[in-house]
This record gives C-alpha cells, structure tokens and sequence, in this order.
C-alpha cells in the first residue's frame, strides 16, 4: 500500500489528485490532507476519504471547522509547523506538494531532509533555489518527480536513459523541447493593457489555479519551467528550447545526440501526469480520455514572442543570470499577479513590476543557499510592494 500525503488537497492539483486516488483502490491510501481557506471542500474531503491528519493554514479557517471535523482525523493547528509536520510523517510513502507560490518551500525542504518521493507541481521552490535543493535532494536520498504536464512530460521521455539522473545531465541528451499553449493570448491581436482577470483566466487548454493560470498568459510560468527543467535535470539554458504548442497534445520532448526525438503525447488533462507521479514506477489503467492520433487534423508549433509577453524574457535572463535572480523573480512576480487580480494594476504591469524589482537586485557571486534564497524572497517582495505604492513601474525593452 501507498500511503499519501496532498499539501493543498483543494487546489486544482489536490482535487486531481483524490480523484486519481479514488480510482486506483485500495493500495493507495489518502494519509493526510491540508487547505488554506476552502473549508467546505475540505470537510467533504475529509468525510470521503478519512485521512489520519488533516491541517489548514489560515487561523481563520482553523477555527471555523475545529469543531466539525470526525473523530477518525486528528486536525493538526493552523501555520507552517503542520504543513512541515505531514510531510515528514514517517509512515507516508509520498508527499504531493501542490501547493501555490512560496509557501511550499520550508515543507518541500522538510520532505527532502525525510529522505521521502515528492511529486512536485508547487515549481516556485524549485525556481527559487534549484540547485541548493536539489544537492539536498542527493544529500539526503530524497527523490523528487515533476507533476506539472512539460516537466513530467521530460521525466517520462527520459524514462530509458540509463544515466537518468537530477544532478548531471546524460550526455545523450541534446535539448528539451518544453511545449507552451500559449495561453488565451497567444493570437490575441487587442490591447493587452485592457485585458481584465477573467480574460487572463479563460485559458484555452487547463483548468488551473488562479495564480498559475495568470503565469500561463504572460508566459512566465514557461519561464519557471525552464528553471525548474535545468535544475531537475542539471541541463544549460541553451538546452531547453520553447516551443508554442497550442493544441497542448505534444506536452513536451527530448531530442537526443542522434537526433532522434521521444515526446509524450496525450489529451490535456493533468490526471495523467499526477497519476504517473504516484503510482511511478508503474503505470496503471488511467479513466483519462485516450488519444486518438487518426482523429488528430492538425499541431501547430511556433517560436515564442518575447516582445508580446516579456514576462517570458525576464524569466530567461533571470535564467541566464543564475544566483538570486530567479528568487527575486518569482517573488516579484506573485506581488505582481496578486495585484493584477485584484484590480489594482494592468495585466501590461505585471512584467513592468517584476523588471523593476530585477533591476534593484544585485546577487551575489557564490552558491545560493536555502537561507539566501528566502532572504531574496523576502526583499523582492518588500520592493514589489514599493512599486506598487509608488507607481512608478519600469518600460519593458526584451
């Protein structure tokens, strides 16, 4: 039996992940659960699946269902502790960490530190310190396996390499071809300085969280895959190739050194990469909608514009960089969509925010470690919230 433990269990991955647990039976077993603010979901959760530990992050929902929870779970207290707590359970086979933004890093470090299977779709940590934590990862025999649909997608087509490896690159490995949809604006032709939430929200492909589904249409979130995909799988920057996909089929590829090309090809729907991430190394009989190529008229495949979404090229320089870069990144730009959805600012200001916070950043000329990079998420974020006070935001030139 497999016993498992969902950070953000009412999020879009939480809930992919229960029902991909719900289908595979009884060896696999729901062990713990967590939630921020979703209490109505969560209490259905825990009546469904009777997990031993549930835990909420916000007080405020901690004190609303403190006392409706069943006799059969133990409700942990609210903060950071229970999080760090579930995930170094010494009876949970795997921690499905899928939770949004940088709240995910102190409990992915504690899994890590446990020596336990993460499957990861919270990429911001990895984006943040990559390769501090992946020497973690060999420290302490930690594994992790990507559960976003690219990432994962790389994962699988590695899946015969003998020399599969997070921490140095196989030298057959020529390039990864990372796939982007494209988002709702890929062929959008308007003004995208009037583009509202909602619009930004309508993604074409992925029915995703808020903040994730905003990093799609700027493009940004290919940029933390980028970062996340060459410290997974130690490559160079020149090795990870973008290309817009927007029929989302082809979910990414490996071309190897005799210029052959494996991809992962399936219907967009992430319960196939979760579940591969759970029950990995097997694969099991998926309720996932199969692939029918004979039915398939047409893909579409094209180079990014990093004009139209500079988000995208703030990210690769951040990449380029290396160091603190991509902490003061990803930091900035959570202040930024957060603002975005909002209402306070124009989706056009979100990259305008996050290159004025980058170019305010000097970083150091030595390894970052975990301490430093949540120093630089803590300073990025205090100078993304200037910007927004001041206004006075910086003119993109990618």
């Amino acid at each position: 039996m497999k016993r498992i433990v969902i950070l953000g269990s009412t999020g879009s991955i939480g809930v992919s992940s229960l029902s991909v647990i719900s289908a595979l039976g009884e060896d696999y077993q729901v062990l713990a659960i967590t939630a921020n603010r979703n209490t109505d979901l969560f209490l259905k959760q825990i009546q469904d699946f009777k997990p031993k530990y549930a835990a909420v992050y916000s007080e405020e929902s901690y004190n609303k269902i403190k006392d409706q929870v069943p006799p059969h779970t133990k409700l942990l207290g609210p903060g950071i502790e229970s999080l760090v707590y579930l995930s170094i359970l010494p009876d949970a086979d795997l921690i499905i960490n899928g939770l949004v933004g940088a709240v995910g890093f102190v409990p992915l470090i504690a899994a890590i530190k446990a020596s336990k299977t993460v499957a990861l779709a919270n990429k911001e940590p990895i984006v943040m310190a990559g390769r501090a934590i992946m020497d973690e990862c060999r420290r302490w025999n930690a594994t992790i396996i990507p559960v976003d649909s690219e990432p994962s997608a790389v994962f699988q087509s590695l899946e015969n390499v003998d020399s599969k490896s997070y921490y140095k690159a196989s030298p057959q490995i020529a390039s990864v071809l990372l796939t982007a949809s494209g988002g709702p604006f890929f062929k959008y032709d308007g003004d995208l300085s009037k583009v509202s939430p909602k619009q930004a929200l309508a993604h074409p492909r992925w029915k995703m969280g808020k903040k994730i589904t905003v990093d799609s249409s700027t493009l940004m979130n290919k940029g933390f895959e980028t970062i996340e995909i060459m410290h997974l799988f130690a490559l160079p920057l020149e090795k990870v190739k973008i290309v817009i996909h927007p029929q989302s089929i082809v979910h990414s590829a490996v071309e190897y050194t005799d210029g052959s090309i494996i991809a992962e090809l399936s219907n967009p729907d992430m319960r196939l990469p979760i579940q591969y991430a759970i029950t990995y190394p097997k694969r099991m009989p998926s309720p996932v909608k199969r692939l029918s190529i004979a039915d398939m008229s047409k893909l579409e495949f094209a180079e990014p514009d990093l004009k139209k979404f500079p988000c995208l090229c703030l990210a690769l320089d951040a990449a380029k960089k290396g160091g603190s870069y991509p902490a003061a990144l990803n930091a900035a730009d959570e202040i930024a969509v957060n603002a975005f959805l909002n209402g306070e600012i124009l989706f056009t200001d979100i990259p305008k925010i996050v290159a004025g916070v980058l170019d305010k950043h000097k970083s150091e000329n030595k390894p970052l470690t975990l301490t430093g990079a949540a120093i630089v998420d803590e300073w990025a974020r205090e100078e993304a919230q200037e910007l927004l006070r001041s206004g006075n935001y910086k003119k993109i030139d990618c």
